[in-house]
């Protein structure tokens, strides 16, 4: 069943904006801004003085909708989900996340995870930025005809779309750095880790969720490390250390030499905010996917079990719990169809 507040997506202003751009019948326009209207209505009323000209709303509608779908974009890959297949016909309008069919969540990390077997990195999961700036574009696009009689509102318009990138960016870097604990983003740290948690590989929510206990060495992040996949030498034990120190110290650090400043965070406090971004808890096909199969001959305590865990995930939970949920993916499960990757119907 999919449940969502409404479910106008990108691609439908993308259809009534092309209608109207090319005049297809009489009341083209009319239809596109009572779609725009309606959307602003059921999904912006709050943010939106309903007294403005419909120009003024459609800025303003463009302003909002860019803030909601950067910071969507950013908690998605913050907690490590991947939209799959996310062109404009999946993309809602108000800027939330719907139940969009070959979706995923990362165990194994990689920049390039696509749960769907169709779907390409362009829709994979550090490409979901990139992704998500062509819906923006799909939809500014969309919104043009609205504009085409008041020049100033049309200039704004145009630079809410160029300044896309920008605000994207900016999401992003706040969210690794609150991953990281980190009072700024550190662009250097951040593309060696990278580096490292593809080599190893790790998994993307053990790692976090290890790394935010402040480990003293290695040790604890080896708990997310898959071993069997190519093996942990040495060689990367030892370009871990020196990570993990080069972090530490820049955690450690308040960013500033301004003797006013507020003095250094403990590892006490950063560890609980680190916590409060990087869940223990993800939703992972390989036990969701048994408990579909007890439902289908009547068992629905695998599934009310899994949505008691799910509810909150950040939360240190039963020591049955953190046995059965959070560990590394078991090998049997790799590279199973309808469990670790998706038709587009599945």
């Amino acid at each position: 069943t999919r449940v969502a507040p409404s479910f106008i997506r990108v691609g439908q202003l993308e259809l009534f904006g092309r209608r109207a751009r090319k005049n297809e019948h009489p009341k083209a326009m009319e239809e596109l801004e009572m779609l725009v209207l309606h959307l602003i209505d059921r999904e912006y009323g709050d943010v939106i003085d309903q007294t403005l000209s419909t120009p003024e709303k459609v800025v303003l509608l463009a302003q909002e909708f860019r803030n909601r779908l950067t910071s969507l974009v950013a908690n998605w890959i913050r907690v490590g989900y991947c939209q799959g297949n996310f062109n404009s016909d999946n993309c809602a309008a108000g800027g939330f996340t719907l139940d969009y069919g070959p979706f995923g969540f990362c165990d194994v990390f990689d920049p390039h995870y696509q749960p769907w077997t169709g779907g390409g990195q362009h829709f994979s999961f550090l490409n979901q930025p990139v992704a998500a700036e062509r819906n923006f574009y799909s939809f500014c696009t969309a919104l043009l005809p609205l504009l085409t009689s008041d020049e100033d509102c049309l200039r704004q318009l145009q630079e809410i779309h160029s300044g896309f990138p920008a605000v994207m960016q900016t999401q992003m870097e706040k969210m690794w750095a609150d991953k990281l604990g980190l009072v700024t983003f550190d662009a250097e740290l951040f593309s060696e880790l990278e580096t490292l948690m593809v080599q190893t590989p790790v998994d993307y929510t053990l790692f976090f969720r290890e790394l935010s206990a402040i480990p003293d060495d290695i040790g604890p992040l080896k708990k997310s490390f898959y071993k069997d996949l190519k093996g942990t030498t040495a060689s990367m034990d030892q370009r871990w250390s020196p990570w993990l120190t080069h972090w530490k110290a820049l955690i450690s650090s308040t960013g500033t030499t301004d003797a006013n400043a507020t003095p250094p965070r403990s590892h006490e406090m950063i560890s609980r905010q680190m916590k409060r971004v990087n869940p223990k808890y993800s939703w992972r096909e390989w036990f969701v996917v048994p408990a579909y199969e007890q439902a289908a001959v009547g068992n629905y305590s695998v599934i009310r079990e899994l949505q008691a865990v799910m509810t909150q995930p950040y939360a240190e939970q039963s020591k049955d719990v953190e046995e059965r949920c959070y560990k590394l993916k078991p090998p049997e499960f790799f590279e199973v169809g309808g469990l670790s990757y998706y038709s587009c119907s599945s």
